[in-house]
């Protein structure tokens, strides 16, 4: 399984496509496309995507680990990608991220902005196909992880979507809302289903929560002691791209994914370090990182620090600068 395969791109249209389809269920989209969301069209918006996407990529990963379906066999597929080769299969959490990520952003906007539904339908549909036919190209998924995923993640969204906003009324408002935002992700980051072997599930599982805790933390947080920097009603004519504002826009988004990333590096550093001299090993200790004392506590810290520095740090800064 260690051994890379050599292959022939034959079609670079295809290769590219698809390489690009990718990563739009990994970190990179993300950690651009969420907070973009969040400083730019609506709070709202962005707090319901989060909630859903914390969720299903949840189950998913805890799906993957719990029935145990093996990946594809290669040969006779060739795998393009090697990080997640580690991972269970079924579902595919890329085909379940795209579906719910797309079509709640489908749901959440087609009566709050001016736009015709067909063209929002099709988006999600295209968004989330292109990233399924993906996990196909890529060598990564059977048709079967693929199809187990988009139809969890759908069943999912149509389960969540009659209380997204009791959900969200709660944790803008309840006392409660970030100690439970910060304990019960937790939890379930630390119980999380024991392999004979290290996946990369549970990191990825703990950065994914570490998140959205740190998010919504930083949700609750505006709620309560600030008012809204910018809402949506800024943007009621139609989406920013297409606006006079789109120069304020980008300076928002590039400001911001800097100092996100930076907050990322600086708590990654610093959380490591810290980890390192209580337990004794060396910062590049890769196996030592993969152990659950020191693995969990170094994904939630950091993550939820980023999830944090998006909502309440990046806005506070947009204001300062006048953005």
């Amino acid at each position: 399984q260690g051994c890379t395969q050599k292959y022939i791109v034959k079609n670079y249209f295809y290769y590219y496509l698809f390489r690009f389809s990718a990563a739009l269920g990994e970190e990179i989209f993300y950690i651009t496309f969420l907070p973009f969301t969040y400083w730019n069209i609506d709070h709202s918006i962005s707090r319901r995507m989060i909630i859903v996407w914390s969720i299903v990529m949840y189950i998913g990963q805890v799906s993957k680990d719990i029935l145990k379906w093996p990946r594809p066999l290669s040969p006779p597929v060739v795998k393009l990608e090697r990080r997640t080769n580690a991972e269970y299969g079924m579902p595919s959490t890329h085909a379940m991220a795209a579906t719910a990520i797309s079509f709640s952003f489908f749901i959440a906007t087609v009566n709050q902005y001016q736009y015709p539904l067909e063209l929002g339908l099709v988006a999600a549909f295209v968004f989330s196909t292109l990233v399924c036919l993906s996990r196909l190209y890529t060598g990564m998924h059977t048709v079967l992880d693929v199809i187990g995923g988009a139809l969890i993640s759908a069943v999912l969204l149509v389960l969540l979507y009659p209380a997204w906003d009791v959900i969200d009324h709660l944790l803008l408002t309840s006392p409660f809302c970030p100690l439970l935002s910060i304990v019960v992700p937790l939890v379930l980051c630390y119980n999380y289903p024991k392999l004979d072997y290290y996946s990369p599930t549970r990191g990825d599982t703990t950065t994914i929560l570490g998140a959205a805790a740190g998010a919504t933390v930083g949700f609750w947080l505006n709620n309560q002691y600030t008012a809204a920097v910018y809402a949506s009603k800024s943007f009621q004519l139609g989406f920013p791209l297409i606006s006079s504002k789109m120069l304020v826009v980008l300076t928002r988004f590039f400001v911001g994914i800097l100092v996100v990333l930076l907050t990322r590096w600086l708590m990654k550093s610093v959380v490591l370090g810290v980890l390192g001299y209580l337990y004794k090993f060396p910062i590049r200790d890769l196996e030592a990182r993969r152990r659950l004392e020191v693995e969990v506590p170094y994904k939630f810290i950091t993550y939820s620090s980023v999830g944090f520095t998006a909502t309440v740090i990046v806005p506070l800064l947009h204001e300062l600068l006048g953005l």
